[in-house]
């Protein structure tokens, strides 16, 4: 399979984290960013085309982990890359305790 533009590929990883309990909570004025939790609590999990910035991490503490995708990537690329962001947010939340 050929592999899917990085819009596309951002598209199924949405789709992919709302298959495990995410849903959207914000998107940025741009667009190219959104932001997911899994529940009412403060914790996010951020999908975006491009890494945050050192100020976007001191100033949003509550985003536990980022799956960054700005190239083409396979269905398979992108299941990956789920996969390793749910081990990431899974581990933001156990060191908040």
């Amino acid at each position: 399979m050929a592999p899917l533009p990085p819009r596309e590929a951002l598209a199924l990883a949405s789709r992919l984290l709302t298959a495990h309990g995410f849903r959207e909570t914000a998107r940025n004025e741009r667009g190219d960013s959104l932001y997911l939790a899994r529940s009412e609590g403060p914790e996010r999990l951020r999908l975006s085309n491009h890494a945050r910035t050192p100020k976007q991490r001191r100033v949003h503490p509550e985003v536990m982990a980022s799956l960054v995708i700005r190239a083409p990537k396979t269905e398979a690329q992108v299941a990956a890359l789920v996969e390793a962001a749910l081990r990431d947010f899974a581990g933001g939340l156990a060191r908040r305790g």
